[in-house]
């Protein structure tokens, strides 16, 4: 589940709620008129857990909008496990390769078009769940429904449409799940083969470098934005490792030279910096004397420093000013 965010249409409608389903990878598009809570619980429930069942596990970022105690409590009553991904880390949202294919889908809209797309989030979305993907085999609607769908290029070319013979209920039921445990066999194959080539592709370009406790690193620089050739990629900033989350890329880290909170951050965002000299240690608050500052009302016992300490204008300014006796020669 995740958002995506367009150029305001007509409507002043801006926000998408993505909702896709990881085996079936079949989704379901919401246009919103914003990304608060209640907002996100109310298209959960009334968008997906009603026409498609309560599903095991709820897949998102770290936003506000999906950590709310809404959402949790929402989780708790309908028995969803909620999971989270790491900060900064979109590969870990399945839901954003998605949300390429519908930019790209609305993309090919005309201007005026454009200006209206929220009319066309769901027949986009329709002729995506319609299509074979490359990843399964099948289409996401047959290996949800069981069957396939009947388009309007059906009616275009004039083709017959496919009566089932006439059987009873429960051998419909039998024959529907024996078809939809065969599809999901031969989905499950494809997938494992196509996860297979893209690991590989991508362990062609990664060296591998897991991390100890105690490892120091640097922390990538994802606040910046725009255009910031010259800005360092890397936070100034270096931090210690604390522990790593099992077997996952995933670890816990504090700040090196002063207490503060600790992060928890994927192995990509993370550079080793053993190689830089030690950071000094910042001292405490409590370390620092503290210095009342001086003022003018306070006394001097030592004329001198009072005059080397002030300035001769004021010094002077605080004296008083003996005017010459007036007399007259007879």
């Amino acid at each position: 589940m995740d958002f995506l965010s367009l150029e305001p249409d007509s409507s002043n409608t801006k926000d998408i709620l993505v909702i896709t389903d990881h085996f079936t990878k079949f989704a379901v598009a919401i246009p919103t008129p914003n990304q608060k809570a209640k907002t996100v619980a109310k298209c959960l429930w009334n968008d997906f857990i009603v026409p498609y069942g309560i599903p095991e596990r709820l897949h998102s970022d770290q936003g506000p909008d999906f950590e709310s105690k809404l959402i949790k409590e929402l989780c708790e009553i309908a028995g969803i496990i909620k999971s989270r991904t790491t900060p900064y880390h979109p590969r870990g949202n399945p839901v954003e390769r998605f949300n390429r294919t519908l930019l790209n889908m609305l993309g090919t809209l005309e201007a005026k078009q454009k200006s209206k797309w929220r009319e066309y989030v769901k027949p986009l979305v329709h002729a995506y769940n319609c299509t074979k993907n490359e990843v399964t085999g099948f289409t996401p609607y047959e290996l949800l429904f069981g069957r396939s769908p009947r388009l309007p290029v059906d009616l275009a070319f004039g083709l017959p449409v496919r009566e089932p013979p006439a059987v009873s209920h429960s051998e419909y039921v039998k024959s529907l799940r024996n078809h939809l445990e065969e599809s999901y066999k031969l989905a499950t194959k494809h997938s494992l083969k196509s996860h297979e080539k893209n690991k590989s592709r991508f362990d062609k370009r990664v060296i591998p470098c897991s991390l100890e406790p105690g490892d120091r690193v640097l922390v990538r620089n994802v606040r910046l934005r725009g255009k910031h050739k010259l800005e360092d990629k890397w936070e100034q900033e270096v931090y210690v490792v604390v522990k790593r989350a099992g077997n996952l890329p995933v670890y816990t880290i504090r700040p090196e030279t002063r207490v503060g909170p600790t992060r928890t951050l994927h192995r990509d965002l993370l550079l080793p910096c053993g190689f830089l000299p030690a950071s000094p240690v910042e001292p405490d608050d409590a370390d620092i004397p503290l210095v009342k500052p001086k003022t003018r009302s306070q006394t001097h016992s030592d004329p001198v420093a009072l005059l080397e300490t002030e300035d001769n204008e004021s010094v002077f300014s605080e004296c008083p000013i003996v005017l010459p006796a007036k007399f007259r020669v007879e």
